[in-house]
């Protein structure tokens, strides 16, 4: 889908605040926005929009392509396609395609961001051989920032005889050499973004969990607070600031500059970002979330298991192996409540003893719901029955089974001192049938909202009145909630 006219629109609007002194050149486009008819399209007439890229190096020179057909030495651009989706990326897509610079070699100046930083109106001469009548171009150029310096030029042969960098006042363009010449573009990379690296000063560091949705930075992993820098934005700590109180609400004391890191924007070119470190010692779930599922602490040793940016693990290390002795522990030190008994016997180990399987249940109520997963049909247990969350333990204890099981199956992050056991099920599916024993856990608090991380074992989460539960449901299932609604421990089922 092509560029929208509101987005185009928001453009020139944005561009004619810089330079008022435009408004009666641009003011066909701005009345051609108004119609029907596409305005990137090429056979929109008697005018249409096309984009350029104004690629600035550290030399204050701008990359022009030489062009066989017309003789003529200018910057990479051409019409909009439809797969671009704003008129950026066009102008991104003409550079890599004539020039071989390909995004990540770019990046936007901090002056301009996203506007443009020239829109250019010229006469295009009638083309018989193409079938195209006399038109005008209103051509958007973009400035970008050359990041990789050793990225080679490479031209389409077969359209342009090479490539050049001109100074700014050697630009054939008289608009844009004024605009160039007046500027103060120096090529330097600067930071557009700023993100936070928060840590508790006990090894552990805050990270937030993305929407999983198209379109966005990082969907669906694990990443830092912050964003992009806004106009109202002083500095680039405000800019931290104001995206941790709009995010989650949050400020943090003292915030320093860290480290400036790259990273790759929706569009695929390089956004470097200014890191500021701080401390905190709060409670993500007391936090109010704006954007993204959840925050939550973890250790490093946890983080590689996450879905994580290998720049972000590997600022964290740096972070850790760089602070204080006791933030360099790989994770943080938890001690953990031994289970009590149930009861103070030991099993018998008599002739008559059989294993009993062990399986772990997640119990989470709100508001008088309890969750469940409904089984995906193919499932070997239970299949296209609503369950609890549950698994079976491996070298691990119960609870931390647990903890396991729920962020791996539904992103849930639990605190093992928030867990209680609320009811145990002992059950035999048949007459000498194996013996199984269900533990049920509650768990008093939790961070995140329950999502299908296993969609082969599980279609869906839903949360379910306690006296009214869905069909089907696996019975033992079913006994344990009535069971803790009631107000006991323990169930027997299958026993005769």
């Amino acid at each position: 889908m092509p560029p929208t006219r509101s987005h185009i629109r928001d453009l020139v609007t944005a561009y004619l605040v810089r330079h008022p002194a435009e408004e009666a050149l641009l003011a066909p486009l701005v009345l051609a926005l108004e119609a029907k008819d596409d305005p990137t399209s090429r056979s929109t007439l008697p005018g249409h929009v096309t984009c350029s890229a104004v690629v600035v190096d550290r030399d204050r020179r701008v990359l022009h392509i030489h062009h066989r057909a017309t003789g003529k030495a200018l910057a990479p651009g051409g019409h909009v396609e439809e797969g671009d989706r704003t008129l950026l990326e066009a102008a991104l897509r003409e550079v890599h395609e004539e020039a071989g610079l390909p995004p990540a070699a770019l990046c936007a100046t901090a002056e301009y961001g996203s506007a443009p930083f020239d829109i250019d109106v010229h006469d295009i001469d009638a083309s018989p051989t193409k079938g195209e009548p006399a038109h005008r171009h209103y051509d958007f150029r973009f400035a970008f920032c050359l990041v990789d310096t050793t990225a080679q030029i490479a031209p389409q042969p077969e359209e342009a005889s090479g490539a050049e960098w001109l100074p700014f006042d050697e630009v054939a363009s008289p608009a844009l050499r004024a605009k160039l010449v007046a500027s103060g573009l120096d090529g330097r990379i600067e930071p557009l973004n700023a993100s936070a690296l928060i840590h508790d000063g006990d090894g552990r560091y805050l990270l937030h969990l993305r929407d999983d949705v198209p379109g966005i930075w990082e969907p669906g992993s694990w990443a830092l607070l912050g964003g992009g820098r806004e106009p109202q934005d002083g500095s680039l700590e405000a800019t931290v600031r104001r995206e941790l109180a709009e995010e989650a609400g949050l400020e943090v004391p003292v915030l320093a500059p860290f480290a400036t890191e790259s990273a790759t924007g929706t569009d695929g070119m390089s956004v470097p970002v200014q890191v500021f470190a701080g401390q905190w010692n709060g409670d993500p779930a007391e936090l109010t979330l704006t954007e993204g599922v959840m925050l939550a602490w973890f250790s490093l040793e946890t983080m590689p298991r996450l879905r994580l940016s290998p720049s972000t693990l590997a600022l964290v290390r740096r972070h850790a192996s760089s602070a204080r002795p006791e933030l360099r522990r790989s994770a943080r030190t938890v001690e953990r409540r031994r289970p009590t008994p149930v009861s103070g016997r030991q099993p018998g180990a008599g002739s008559g003893s059989v294993p009993n399987i062990v399986g772990v249940h997640l119990y989470l109520e709100r508001d008088g719901r309890v969750l469940l997963g409904l089984r995906h049909p193919s499932a070997a247990f239970a299949a296209s029955t609503h369950h609890f969350l549950a698994g079976h333990c491996e070298q691990e204890s119960a609870v931390s089974c647990l903890v396991r099981e729920a962020e791996e199956e539904a992103g849930l992050v639990i605190d093992p001192d928030d867990v209680e056991l609320v009811h145990l099920v002992h059950l035999v599916d048949r007459v000498g049938g194996q013996p199984r024993m269900g533990v049920v856990f509650r768990a008093r608090r939790w961070q995140g909202t329950p999502e299908v991380r296993e969609p082969d074992r599980c279609v869906s989460w839903g949360w379910w009145p306690a006296g009214a539960l869905p069909h089907p449901v696996v019975p033992y299932t079913r006994a344990a909630i009535e069971g803790i609604q009631a107000g006991r421990l323990y169930t027997e089922l299958g026993w005769t």
